[in-house]
């Protein structure tokens, strides 16, 4: 894989490193409380990820009709007499 020696870019490994460095990984077998533990902990850092997704979007939701109000047209959203039916 290329890679530019003075950014680095264009490559996962440090440059002058062996590609077998960044491709070990752990082998072991792991006993089961320890897989349930990372489990746990995964499904809740996901469950905190996808709340805080949602109070974003939901803040950008808020923002665009904010704007949407206040940079329409007054008489669109409230026409006169509007209250009288």
């Amino acid at each position: 894989m290329q890679s530019f020696s003075y950014t680095g870019a264009g490559c996962a490994v440090e440059v002058g490193e062996p590609l077998w460095v960044a491709s070990v990984v752990e082998t072991r077998i792991k006993p089961y409380a320890e897989q349930q533990a990372e489990k746990t902990r995964r499904d809740e850092q996901r469950r905190m990820f996808r709340r805080n997704q949602v109070f974003g979007l939901l803040i950008l939701a808020a923002a665009i009709c904010a704007w949407w109000l206040f940079h329409t047209n007054p008489k669109w959203i409230a026409p006169p007499g509007w209250w009288r039916w």
